[in-house]
């Protein structure tokens, strides 16, 4: 019988962990998206001599404005 209590116990535990997990995973994703879509508007507003001062081409600024937030 305890055994199968503990055993319970366990896979109760499993199950609300990797519901935290998954819930971790989303916040994080939804948080790194978000960085995307703020730094790409500020890599937009960007004029010419800001891309030369940070090495970045005009064509790889558009290049990376082109990417949807997901990537």
């Amino acid at each position: 019988m305890e055994r199968t209590l503990s055993s319970a116990l366990l896979q109760t535990h499993s199950v609300a962990s990797d519901k935290s997990a998954w819930l971790l995973r989303a916040i994080a994703t939804l948080s790194l998206w978000q960085r995307r879509i703020v730094s790409r508007r500020q890599l937009a507003r960007l004029d010419a001599r800001l891309l030369a001062d940070a090495g970045i081409s005009e064509n790889q600024r558009y290049v990376e404005l082109q990417k949807p937030f997901w990537r």
